[in-house]
């Protein structure tokens, strides 16, 4: 919205056109916006959270014979605190980047449709009082449909299509395949899917799935800033799009809001952000990577994400098949947390990887 502020300003005035047009400029002010709406917000939506009584509620008889000394005290605390982080980076976005961009519309309509998505889930676990919400179905349904969406939207849209069909992978100079065809919706729809719900596995712990956001956001935002400059993508031989660039505003606004979530989210935690934040995220985080040609990039940077995701898929195959846990309980921070590691060391090793991960997945930049 700012951007567009230029074709107002009078002579004489000529830094602040030329900071308008900056994206550097822009994401910066993205993430103080966000950051600033997240820690001055805060506060006032946990007491109404509180005051409506929307309280992480008591899990299954299994789950608490488990937990219950581990986690019992969190029963209660306020949930649904990703309303806080999925306001405030749409609203920095729509202030601070171009909304006529294909690509940033794209990763808003994914990560708002998602957030209503966990909305309607928290909203349910709190009317029930249980921790199923809406059906496995219903949620995979909506998600598959948003994903749909959004990638019929990039596949036909004459300013992305291109560019969007390309697959590349770090080790080759070229693209790997450079048409992709049909084979971009199944690919694009597993991406978003599997990342909003690997997210939605990580928040479990204080903080774990808000500071693990902050260093693939980040990474991201470098991804996006370097494919949407010509001379430096030419340089690192990296695909190329003129719209890439504005959507390092959207992730460095992720990073401010989840650097002010975390002030109220961190160990112990004051607020959760439910499926509200955690689906969001991982909705928008993975359309960022395939909105950058970065998705199968994704996988390293996302490492804790992962690590989360493939805990559970290995515990229920382990399971079915042999009849054997291989964990004591999935996702694995909570099999580390029964082994006897206290909450607060999960979570910053698991942060520590975070950081290593998305270290590893700038990495291959040079390895073109």
């Amino acid at each position: 919205m700012i951007y567009w502020l230029n074709d107002y300003l009078k002579e004489g005035e000529e830094v602040l056109v030329n900071l308008l047009r900056y994206i550097s400029f822009r994401a910066g002010l993205a993430a103080l916006l966000a950051f600033g709406m997240t820690l001055l917000l805060g506060p006032w939506v946990i007491r109404k959270l509180i005051s409506l009584k929307i309280g992480q509620p008591v899990r299954t008889a299994d789950e608490v014979h488990k937990l219950a000394e581990l986690h019992g005290k969190k029963v209660g605390t306020p949930t649904m605190g990703g309303v806080l982080i999925l306001g405030a980076v749409t609203v920095a976005s729509l202030v601070c980047a171009r909304l006529n961009n294909p690509l940033v519309i794209t990763v808003l309509f994914v990560m708002i449709g998602h957030g209503m998505l966990g909305f309607l889930d928290d909203y349910r676990k709190v009317a029930l009082k249980n921790s199923k919400g809406v059906s496995a179905r219903f949620k995979l349904a909506v998600q598959l449909t948003i994903g749909l969406i959004a990638t019929s939207f990039l596949y036909w849209n004459p300013q992305t299509s291109e560019y969007i069909r390309e697959l590349h992978v770090p080790f080759l100079k070229e693209p790997l395949i450079k048409d992709m065809g049909l084979f971009c919706f199944p690919l694009f729809i597993i991406v978003i899917v599997g990342c909003s719900n690997a997210v939605n596995l990580t928040d479990g712990l204080d903080g774990l799935a808000t500071g693990c956001t902050i260093t693939t956001a980040m990474a991201y935002a470098i991804f996006c800033y370097l494919v949407g400059n010509k001379v430096q993508s030419d340089y690192l031989f990296l695909p190329h799009s003129q719209y890439t660039g504005e959507l390092a505003i959207i992730c460095v606004a992720l990073v401010g809001a989840c650097l002010g979530f975390l002030w109220f989210n961190c160990h112990p935690a004051r607020v959760f952000m439910g499926d509200t934040g955690s689906l969001a995220i991982g909705g928008a985080l993975g359309t960022l990577a395939i909105c950058s040609k970065h998705e199968l990039v994704l996988v390293v940077v996302g490492g804790v994400f992962v690590m989360e995701a493939g805990s559970v898929i290995l515990q229920v195959a382990s399971f079915k098949l042999r009849g054997k846990r291989i964990f004591r309980m999935s996702p694995i921070h909570h099999h580390f947390e029964l082994r006897g590691w206290h909450e607060s060391q999960v979570i910053i090793r698991f942060w520590i990887l975070s950081i290593i991960f998305a270290l590893m997945g700038l990495a291959t930049l040079k390895l073109r």
